[in-house]
């Protein structure tokens, strides 16, 4: 019988990491939409980081599949964890402010459990792990505030997108996983999976978006650009799928408990954003939650 993926130091410290290359990707984003509409600014958050990630293969000796049975899966992760969600949830960034958008995204650990119960052998859903994921998200609500929650009724398509783009990395990190167990390599799925979503997203973007057709862009809406390519999708899916070899689908979704933190507090270093009472104690409700799910503490006691 297979073993139940841990959680262990090295794990978290990936989700640490993680938590602030993907936190900073909200800021990133705000400033990217400025210039750039969605699926042009998707497309260069993946085509932009192929280069470097294919570098990064050459110099650690690894090489991409050559079968077609690889590529055929590594193009479905490619749709699900990164041109259908990236596509989705920028196109909803737009209308939704980054505050109530990031207590949709901390909705992706919740669904990681339900689909890891039913996709996967060896993670099956427990009460403490369900348990762990709702104080979790009820961090996220408290940290974020009343305030964001004022939109609850309207631009409804918005919400709907952002909550559909987190079940699809629900299903990709279950994906991701079985490749990385299987002769591929987590660097081999990462690098495979972009160069999948880049050929996905580069006809859709050219016929709605026509870039040709845009102003100049802003200086800064570019280095995000770049930032997103570089920092948030070339690296960050590096360690992602390291972790999900090592730790399990369900557990390498906990990051998204702790994006918004990282998010709030770079977009007070960056934006001037105001930190409050309110986002502390969300931040130990997230933690909690953690805990919750991570079981060791309970185990222990």
């Amino acid at each position: 019988m297979t073993a139940t993926p841990k959680l262990d130091g090295t794990g978290w410290m990936l989700i640490a990491i993680l938590s602030v290359l993907w936190g900073g990707s909200f800021v990133m984003i705000e400033i990217g939409l400025r210039s750039y509409p969605p699926l042009t600014l998707v497309f260069a958050r993946v085509a932009l980081a192929v280069p470097p990630m294919l570098l990064a293969m050459r110099l650690m000796g690894e090489r991409l599949p050559r079968d077609s049975r690889s590529w055929v899966l590594l193009t479905v992760v490619g749709a699900l964890n990164c041109a259908l969600p990236f596509s989705l949830f920028f196109w909803g960034q737009q209308y939704l402010d980054s505050g109530y958008a990031s207590i949709l995204n901390a909705t992706t650990p919740l669904w990681g459990v339900i689909a890891a119960h039913f996709l996967t052998s060896d993670e099956k859903a427990t009460p403490t792990r369900i348990l762990g994921a709702l104080v979790g998200m009820a961090g996220i609500v408290v940290m974020v505030g009343p305030a964001a929650m004022k939109g609850l009724s309207d631009n409804l398509l918005a919400q709907i997108a952002c909550l559909v783009s987190t079940t699809f990395y629900s299903f990709a990190a279950i994906y991701g996983r079985r490749l990385s167990q299987s002769a591929l390599t987590p660097m081999s799925v990462a690098t495979g999976q972009t160069i999948t979503a880049s050929l996905i997203m580069l006809p859709i973007m050219l016929m709605v978006d026509q870039p040709w057709g845009m102003a100049m862009p802003r200086f800064d809406s570019t280095m995000a650009a770049l930032m997103l390519a570089l920092i948030s999708t070339a690296l960050a899916y590096t360690l992602y799928f390291r972790l999900i070899d090592r730790s399990g689908a369900s557990n390498a979704q906990l990051v998204a408990f702790l994006i918004p933190v990282f998010a709030v507090l770079l977009g007070s270093l960056m934006l001037n954003e105001k930190l409050t009472s309110g986002q502390a104690g969300g931040a130990v409700l997230i933690a909690a939650g953690l805990v919750i799910l991570d079981g060791r503490l309970f185990r222990r006691a």
